[in-house]
């Protein structure tokens, strides 16, 4: 890969479930299970440390949006309990399990773009074949 991937970009690319350096490759082979590496272009996820981050940040999200809605189903029409249990689980349910998967990708893209855990070595040891690319890229484009 030559081009240098911006935050936003690799960010944007693991929410997308793909491969934050390529975009094209996948970036988990199971539910959260991340990939061992890029079928695309090799990159290395092993050095990936998410752990529990995403799931603290689902439960803010949801918690956020399921909250003040549920109080406010309450106070504007006060619904029987079994009616709210029937609404609001299910929905609190599927939103978590919806947005677990993106927003592990969207945290292993930040780890990956900022080199953060094992990926500072990754990042060190592409450095000189990404310039040299950049440099190669740039020769063609002034041709």
């Amino acid at each position: 890969m030559s081009e240098t991937v911006s935050l936003p970009k690799a960010m944007l690319r693991g929410f997308s479930m793909k491969c934050p350096n390529c975009g094209r490759g996948h970036l988990f082979g199971r539910f959260l299970k991340v990939a061992d590496h890029c079928e695309v272009c090799a990159e290395d996820f092993t050095p990936q440390r998410a752990d529990d981050f995403p799931a603290y940040l689902v439960i803010v999200v949801v918690g956020h949006i399921v909250v003040p809605a549920l109080l406010w189903m309450e106070m504007a029409y006060a619904p029987p309990a079994w009616l709210q249990l029937a609404i609001w689980l299910p929905f609190t349910l599927f939103s978590a399990l919806g947005l677990l998967q993106p927003t592990k990708g969207a945290i292993v893209g930040l780890q990956w773009q900022l080199g953060m855990e094992g990926f500072a070595a990754s990042r060190r040891r592409m450095a000189p074949v990404r310039a040299r690319n950049a440099t190669h890229n740039d020769l063609s484009v002034r041709l």
